[in-house]
């Protein structure tokens, strides 16, 4: 349930998601914050060169942030370091560049989602410590998923019977596990990968493959028809 957030709003734990220009000296800055979700602010002033918030604007940095307003469109008090600096490098910084877009698109506005604040807290934090990249995205995408309240049914099919390591299944976004069928849409895979998904087990290569092939066709099922730019950028360089 949305959380109504009329009045200021002090020392909040936030990380930038993404900021954009607003009239001449202005930013409008997309947060994700603990206690109440993605919250849209306007940070006054923060395209001024000397401009002490524009250097504070930066992604991945868990934040402390002050902010107030009725509307949807807060106005940015402050922001301020938190604890610890995280480093993504490379690849890795891609990586969390698609988790942003993924929160920025999927993320209803002023709607708290405190596990999952934690989750990419953690999820940010691994990324620059490991090289098994692609699992940590799957390890999101779903959490996220499943943490915005839709269904992602990993050891049970459609009628509720327990999902078979040994069979084939299609997987749709409406119904989840059924028999294969030629006129069915999803994603085709195995009962073991479903399993494994649902141990948070990736060790398996099959697994990794076709968990990526499942959550590739769930997200595209809620974003719509406009790509994530950063998911293509990903494909190019390592196929994530």
């Amino acid at each position: 349930m949305a959380l109504a957030s009329n009045l200021r709003q002090d020392n909040q734990s936030v990380y930038v998601l993404h900021s954009y220009p607003f009239k001449e000296t202005s930013l409008v800055v997309e947060l994700f914050s603990q206690q109440f979700g993605r919250v849209a602010a306007v940070a006054k002033g923060a395209r001024r060169p000397r401009s002490a918030m524009r250097g504070m604007l930066q992604s991945f940095q868990l934040l402390s942030g002050t902010w107030s307003g009725k509307n949807e469109l807060k106005t940015l008090h402050s922001l301020d370091w938190a604890h610890g600096l995280v480093n993504l490098q490379g690849e890795a910084l891609m990586c969390g560049f698609y988790m942003n877009e993924l929160l920025l698109r999927l993320l209803p506005r002023e709607d708290a989602h405190e596990a999952l604040f934690d989750y990419y807290q953690t999820t940010l934090s691994t990324l620059s410590k490991s090289t098994d990249l692609a699992t940590h995205l799957r390890r999101f995408e779903l959490k996220l998923l499943q943490e915005l309240g839709y269904a992602v049914p990993l050891i049970a099919d459609e009628h509720g019977e327990v999902i078979s390591a040994s069979k084939q299944y299609r997987y749709e976004a409406e119904f989840g596990a059924r028999a294969p069928h030629e006129n069915h849409n999803g994603v085709q895979l195995s009962g073991s990968t479903l399993l494994d998904m649902a141990k948070d087990n990736y060790q398996n290569s099959l697994t990794q493959a076709q968990s990526k092939q499942l959550m590739r066709y769930l997200l595209a099922h809620y974003l719509g028809d406009k790509p994530l730019h950063t998911r293509q950028l990903l494909i190019d360089l390592q196929g994530f």
